[in-house]
């Protein structure tokens, strides 16, 4: 049997461990593969309590996760305690948060689990703590970080075959004029490039790239960025063998008759890329991260305070995002 896959607790106060609770109870009827949680059982015990499901919690090691998971949900106790308290952001929680991403990260570097699918974390909440990193993505880079590697996440949008990267990921739109190089398209394109094909089993990828002005700057009229960085990344790409259009107009680039000619369509910025995917599949796109030895994915989305602990929140894309870790670690990478 392979090893599980990992599951970071996220905020104690979002939707995450009502989810986490909510999935495992459909284990058999969804087929799920085996998993473990990285977080605190004494609060997921409260949350099964006041959701009112009946479920054993066993506090475990991954090793142990695949002999109990029929019969309870296993978690890695991290010894941090924190008060089941939904909706109610506590800074005492930032330490389970982290140490969760850490230690599920820790877990497949020892060969203990073989994948992560992290709940999500509410961002605020950590900065006030110190959490110095502008998100998951960025965190999870550092941490895999070995030996002085400097690593480039990719964030991926997917929603089926629908797949978008945005080149440049948390940070506001002014900043996204200053750090936009060629040299930044090239090495997006070819970690994506090579991910589909290790990650995703597809041979030949092809890849669209998308302009960052309306109408991919119009010749010029509308902007300089797609003449002076993206057209002359492009063709560099381009003699290097890889299969990249672009730029191409963002407007219309994501039209389901354009986007389905490519298997992932990089943007220039956060919102370009992501605006479709959570268009078409609000609640079923799943945030797969590229660029690291490890398998990471999470659900599309955030922390959904309002809905913590009423269990009305939908599973779906939480569903899609362990499916998509299982099938990404069924295969070793060639």
């Amino acid at each position: 049997m392979p090893s599980p896959l990992a599951i970071s607790i996220g905020e104690p106060a979002g939707i995450g461990p009502d989810l986490i609770l909510k999935i495992y109870k459909e284990r058999v009827a969804q087929k799920l593969p085996v998993f473990c949680v990285f977080g605190d059982p004494d609060l997921l015990d409260a949350r099964a309590k006041r959701l009112g499901y009946d479920l054993a919690i066993k506090t475990t090691t991954p090793g142990q996760a695949p002999e109990i998971f029929d019969h309870a949900l296993p978690v890695v106790d991290l010894g941090h305690r924190v008060v089941d308290q939904p909706g109610i952001l506590s800074p005492d929680a930032a330490p389970l948060v982290v140490d969760a991403i850490r230690q599920s990260v820790d877990a497949i570097f020892a060969g203990q689990c073989r994948g992560l699918v992290t709940a999500p974390i509410h961002k605020a909440n950590l900065y006030k703590e110190g959490f110095d990193f502008p998100g998951h993505t960025e965190y999870l880079a550092s941490l895999c970080a070995k030996g002085g590697d400097t690593l480039t996440p990719i964030m991926m949008l997917a929603h089926g075959s629908r797949r978008a990267v945005p080149v440049t990921i948390h940070m506001a739109l002014k900043q996204v004029f200053e750090t936009l190089t060629p040299d930044l398209i090239i090495e997006n394109v070819r970690i994506v490039y090579r991910d589909l094909q290790t990650r995703f089993r597809i041979e030949r990828p092809q890849i669209g790239v998308t302009g960052l002005n309306p109408h991919a700057g119009e010749d010029g009229t509308m902007g300089k960025e797609e003449i002076d960085i993206i057209a002359p990344a492009l063709q560099r790409l381009r003699v290097e063998g890889f299969p990249v259009d672009g730029p191409l107009p963002a407007d219309t680039a994501f039209a389901p008759h354009i986007w389905s000619n490519y298997d992932a369509l990089i943007a220039m910025y956060h919102d370009q890329a992501l605006i479709p995917v959570k268009a078409i599949g609000f609640d079923e796109g799943v945030n797969i991260t590229l660029g690291l030895p490890i398998v990471r994915t999470s659900p599309d989305h955030g922390t959904a305070l309002t809905l913590a602990g009423t269990g009305k929140a939908s599973p779906n894309s939480f569903l899609k995002a362990l499916a998509i870790a299982d099938e990404m670690t069924q295969k070793p990478l060639t």
